[in-house]
């Protein structure tokens, strides 16, 4: 739709229907979050920087999972790498973990999975 804004409640639905059972978004917010804590060298799913001083104000979530093309869905992620770590392999697998986890748990497959580095976790 053209010149058409997305609102916030355009773009997060209160529920999403799979084959007949209706499924919280929270739910497959915890799937993707558990699937994305998973992968080696990633030390946490959070929003930080700006992205997370937004998810304070309450416009944004480490989170995302909306409907995307089909019957897939569209997935974004706010995660910290470990220092040392790769990037573009972490978020890598991330997609694979998550396209994965997704798949096997929904019996949905994934249009789009958007990873951000939004940190790097140094050595405490």
């Amino acid at each position: 739709m053209a010149g058409h804004a997305k609102t916030r409640d355009d773009a997060a639905p209160s529920e999403l229907r799979l084959e007949g059972l209706d499924v919280a978004p929270g739910v497959l917010e915890t799937i993707v979050m558990l699937a994305a804590q998973d992968v080696e060298g990633v030390a946490c799913v959070e929003s930080t920087g700006l992205a997370g001083l937004m998810h304070k104000a309450g416009r944004a979530k480490p989170v995302e999972v909306a409907p995307g093309e089909g019957d897939a869905f569209a997935v974004t992620v706010h995660l910290a790498v470990e220092y040392g770590r790769p990037l573009r392999g972490v978020a890598a697998e991330v997609q694979r973990s998550v396209a994965d986890a997704l798949l096997s748990q929904t019996g949905r497959g994934v249009s789009a999975i958007d990873v951000y580095v939004d940190g790097v976790a140094f050595p405490g």
